[in-house]
């Protein structure tokens, strides 16, 4: 039997599909980040990207985010490694970092509903940007 793609593939040969696909559904990249302009510290909140529907963890207007939120970040194999902010659930992070998918994973699971059961996503704590005032105040413990 052939071993799935993502344990053979490089992450830059992949077809647009199986990197897609590598999305847990997690909705965790979505959510607002602060940088300490001091210290370089970086505090993540509970708030999400407008986009964000924060039942579903997916975004409202995937393919053309970017025209809707102009610093919408699109993620590329050669990216990865730089984006020190991407959680260290994140199958990109993960697989970058020769790390193995974990078993909560919709591809090895066969159910999109499993990261949410695992309580890797942010349904059920993230709230939009739509509803906030001051991300200061949304600051969270990762």
């Amino acid at each position: 039997m052939t071993a799935p793609f993502w344990q053979h593939k490089r992450l830059a040969d992949m077809s647009a599909a199986e990197w897609e696909s590598l999305c847990d559904g997690c909705g965790r990249c979505c959510l607002h980040k602060l940088e300490d302009e001091n210290t370089g510290a970086l505090h993540f909140t509970r708030v999400a990207c407008r986009l964000l529907d924060v039942h579903s963890c997916r975004c409202k207007r995937y393919a053309n985010r970017r025209r809707w939120v102009r610093d919408c970040v699109r993620l590329t194999p050669q990216d990865v490694g730089r984006f020190r902010w991407l959680p260290e659930t994140c199958a990109y992070r993960r697989l970058s970092e020769g790390r193995e998918l974990p078993s909560w994973h919709p591809l090895i699971s066969g159910d999109p509903e499993s990261v949410h059961r695992a309580g890797v996503s942010v349904r059920g704590w993230a709230i939009s940007e739509e509803q906030v005032g001051d991300l200061q105040d949304h600051i969270i413990d990762t």
